[in-house]
């Protein structure tokens, strides 16, 4: 009984963490969240207003005059920043995987794998410089005035000005480099422990080896990929000094197009603590708790969209139907 109490409560530090810091991030929030209201989320117009002059109080809540407080850019830019890592890295990772898994073997897979797997160990700031030395210069005088031409009649979001390189595809980009490393070792090894039996009964009824691993393999770990998708999107939501340095640091500004530069939650709160900490009146750092608050329930909610999906699509679930 003493051992299960144990495991008990070693499992529930976890959660209680969870807990503990979205209640701290509540508490501390809360002179801004009733400053701010619901339109918080839904303005583009954070200024912290007259830092030299005498505070005043508006609705209970001391405030620097002409301080207001609208996060919109920033949702907008997080979301869209990990909507193209996405869709960059999981074809990628996909792909890498299935490499890994059925068209290398012995020494070279397990070489290739550390290599792989090295990259998700690389610190997120020398992504961010690697960016701001490479892949910036290179995207912004090749690759953006090409796309820009190819597919800017055809997509509104691929035309007009192409920028210096900082912007929403960039941080897209890096941020998929950054998450590739977590689908492809994930699946790959989801991969690798399926049954033999399986590609044998496939390309005995006469498929190939691409069909084997297209329509039988990855349907068994489709649950696999689910997962490491979700904590993909994890990781890109909550980065920050990657994006931090190739994003632009848009501030009160919606991109017009997908070069456009923008901004980040996460990357907002680092860039603008030393500013916030200069309110004598403390709001623009509890309203920077309020967008870590925001953050964190963002997170919650997809966190919990990948459970319903999982349970939609398990094996029991689907036999029941």
């Amino acid at each position: 009984m003493k051992f299960r109490t144990l495991l008990a409560i070693v499992a529930g530090v976890l959660p209680g963490s969870l807990a503990a810091v979205v209640l701290f991030l509540t508490i501390y929030s809360w002179p801004a969240i009733r400053f701010n209201g619901l339109e918080f989320a839904f303005r583009n117009t954070w200024n912290l207003g007259n830092l030299y002059a005498d505070p005043v109080t508006l609705g209970g809540v001391s405030i620097q005059p002409g301080a207001h407080y609208g996060i919109l850019f920033l949702i907008v830019g997080t979301l869209l920043s990990t909507l193209i890592a996405l869709l960059l890295a999981v074809p990628v990772g996909v792909g890498a995987a299935i490499f890994l898994a059925e068209a290398v073997s012995g020494k070279f897979r397990l070489w290739i794998s550390f290599c792989v797997e090295l990259l998700a160990a690389i610190p997120s700031v020398v992504f961010g410089l690697w960016g701001y030395v490479v892949l910036i210069p290179f995207l912004a005088h090749h690759v953006f005035p090409l796309l820009a031409g190819t597919l800017g009649l055809a997509i509104p979001i691929f035309g007009g000005e192409t920028g210096s390189g900082y912007g929403l595809l960039t941080a897209g980009v890096v941020l998929s480099l950054m998450v590739v490393p977590l689908i492809a070792a994930t699946l790959r090894d989801a991969i690798v422990v399926q049954p033999a039996t399986i590609r044998e009964a496939s390309m005995g009824l006469g498929a190939t080896r691409f069909e084997t691993v297209w329509k039988v393999v990855l349907p068994n770990v489709n649950k696999v990929l689910i997962g490491a998708t979700f904590l993909a999107l994890g990781r890109a939501l909550g980065e920050t000094m990657a994006v931090l340095m190739v994003s632009g640091n848009a501030l009160n500004y919606l991109p017009p197009n997908i070069y456009a530069p923008i901004s980040t939650m996460a990357a907002f709160i680092v860039s603008q603590l030393d500013s916030a900490l200069q309110d004598p009146t403390e709001m623009a750092v509890r309203s920077l708790a309020e967008i870590a608050l925001v953050l964190c329930i963002i997170s919650v909610i997809v966190n919990g969209l990948a459970r319903l999906m999982l349970l939609a699509w398990s094996p029991g679930r689907r036999l029941a139907r």
